[in-house]
């Protein structure tokens, strides 16, 4: 099933249960109040918001029309927001660009920070910043969402509460984030505000597609209209979401509708850096990982980080081109506090 909060103008927007092709919805209200609710109290919800789904999906329930323009995130706003490194290719090229040497247990061991979760910006919301010098990226990567999880779980028993898919830009400003680090107390200036695909899906949604640990399909990235990266989520993912819920659960409980990305979505080639898609490669699925590859080829990066106006748009399809979870499609502005 498919799952989606439309802002009607609440901190938690209206909780809707999507048809299957993305063109109808139903308010499922009757069954929680939002979708942290639902996860609240998944035993009960789930079965009953999978009843909707499918007597949307069969015409049983006629609908409305669903427009992913008027979406929040599924959960605009979490307890919280962890995002790991599931592929530690992106972490290497990254590091490689702002000259830091990567320690080997990085292969072995996930890096996670907790980011923000208290305004996901809706996945069709601009990026709104006060300044394009602090070097603006786009980080596409998937994300679950956990029901509660138990303090030290397994990566093998953390599979099953894995309750809820999305996609997400996980927005980076790269000229922040050296200074940030340097201080030896991680990201904050540095992670605005990500978003989130408009629908959240279970993960039976995708059939074979769904490994138990992550989707083997290509996320597709489009910047300023011209295709940028087809990365698959199944190549080169060093550690599955399993293992990263595991990671975060090694000291903690994680609570219902605790949010865990797997990082930036990224592909080798042949061993060695990626290539653009125009040069046979699957691209990137941010713009920091081109520009490292840019530097390794021709000696210095030439691709510039976002300025006010670029695009960015995130989706993954299915076989028939149709669109699974929706899109995040967002254009960077200039802040203003007076609006």
């Amino acid at each position: 099933m498919k799952l989606a909060s439309l802002n009607d103008q609440t901190r938690d927007g209206l909780f809707v249960v999507v048809s299957r092709d993305l063109k109808r919805y139903t308010p499922a209200g009757t069954v929680a109040g939002s979708v942290q609710a639902a996860l609240d109290d998944w035993a009960r919800a789930e079965p009953e918001l999978r009843d909707l789904s499918t007597r949307l999906d069969i015409g049983q329930i006629k609908g409305e029309p669903f427009d992913e323009a008027l979406c929040l995130s599924p959960l605009p706003r979490a307890y919280q927001w962890a995002d790991g490194s599931a592929y530690v290719n992106h972490v290497e090229l990254v590091r490689q660009a702002r000259g830091a040497e990567m320690p080997e247990t990085f292969w072995t061991d996930p890096l996670m920070y907790q980011g923000g979760s208290d305004s996901f910006l809706p996945p069709h919301a601009p990026i709104a910043l006060a300044d394009d010098a602090w070097g603006i990226d786009f980080e596409a990567e998937i994300a679950i969402v956990t029901d509660d999880v138990p303090m030290g779980v397994s990566r093998e028993a953390a599979a099953g509460h894995i309750k809820l898919l999305m996609l997400v830009n996980d927005v980076s400003l790269r000229n922040l984030i050296p200074g940030e680090l340097a201080k030896g107390f991680g990201f904050f200036q540095a992670k605005p505000s990500s978003a989130f695909s408009p629908v959240a899906i279970t993960p039976d949604e995708l059939g074979d597609d769904w490994t138990g640990g992550t989707i083997a399909r290509a996320l597709m990235v489009e910047y300023n209209g011209e295709a940028f990266g087809k990365a698959r989520c199944d190549t080169d993912m060093t550690f599955d979401m399993p293992r990263l819920i595991a990671h975060a659960a090694k000291t903690r409980p994680l609570g219902a509708g605790c949010v865990i990305g797997s990082g930036t979505v990224s592909n080798k080639l042949d061993g060695g850096p990626g290539k653009t898609i125009a040069e046979g490669g699957v691209g990137y699925s941010c713009i920091a990982e081109r520009r490292t590859v840019e530097t390794i080829v021709e000696g210095a990066p030439k691709t510039p980080f976002m300025t006010f106006g670029d695009r960015v748009r995130i989706e993954m399809k299915d076989d028939d081109g149709g669109s699974i979870f929706g899109a995040i499609s967002q254009t960077v502005t200039q802040y203003d506090p007076a609006e």
